[in-house]
């Protein structure tokens, strides 16, 4: 039998609609929390088709989101109208509909011919809006995540240096193959998060899930391993597919 640790807390429900539910209600619960205890919050949102609805009832909920911070986990090198882009999906399902202010939403700069300095550029804005938890690494309040069929979570993927970057907050992720090139918030910046809720809906994921969760393994395979050192609570969101139910 293989061995395997839930790393935080797990909430196993029926259906993906379930799942949405689930995450914006805790989503919620967090940025009022924290807007109550320290004035402002701060919130990093991952793209892709999993927390589409999420959002969608985030926007709904009862949020002061003149104090929160909104700003990207990742994004494609795309222009910010295109479909691949993260900020576009994020912009129609959660900002545009929440009335959330221009200036306290951060998207990447991915489409920038010199990406080396977009990357740069996001992290002082991190640096600027985010406060100090630990050493010289800021602190978001929550940051949302997914992981991906091969086991990637955010734009860290498996077998590619950037799982092992530590001396920035945010990098670049060079184009290969069909994929794009991306920023990407980087293991310092996403494990010391104070929250973090993890979405996973449909039977692809399940084999990822127990990658993550075995005791054996390694970042280099399945990069979403890292949540396994996050520093602050870390909750698992998923439908009974992808907890092979």
């Amino acid at each position: 039998m293989t061995t395997k640790i839930v790393p935080g807390s797990l909430v196993a429900v029926r259906t993906p609609g379930d799942v949405a539910a689930e995450a914006s209600a805790r989503a919620a619960r967090v940025l009022r929390e924290a807007v109550t205890e320290r004035g402002a919050a701060t919130v990093a949102l991952s793209g892709g088709f999993t927390p589409r609805e999420a959002y969608t009832r985030l926007a709904a909920e009862a949020i002061d989101w003149m104090k929160v911070q909104v700003f990207l986990v990742d994004d494609r090198a795309v222009p910010p109208d295109r479909e691949r882009s993260n900020y576009r999906m994020i912009k129609e399902t959660l900002v545009d509909p929440a009335r959330i202010p221009a200036a306290n939403v951060h998207r990447m700069a991915s489409e920038s011919s010199d990406l080396e300095a977009a990357a740069r550029a996001y992290e002082d804005l991190i640096r600027e809006h985010v406060r100090l938890r630990r050493e010289d690494v800021p602190s978001l309040d929550l940051v949302i995540l997914g992981i991906g069929d091969d086991g990637h979570t955010a734009s860290l993927f498996p077998g590619q240096p950037e799982i092992s970057v530590t001396d920035t907050l945010v990098c670049v992720v060079p184009a290969k193959g069909d994929r794009e090139a991306r920023l990407t918030m980087t293991v310092p910046m996403l494990e010391n998060a104070r929250s973090a809720l993890v979405l996973a809906v449909g039977s692809p994921k399940h084999e990822p899930l127990e990658r993550v969760w075995r005791v054996a393994g390694t970042v280099e395979e399945t990069p979403a391993r890292i949540m396994r050192s996050f520093r602050g609570s870390v909750t698992w969101i998923i439908d009974r597919q992808a907890g092979g139910m």
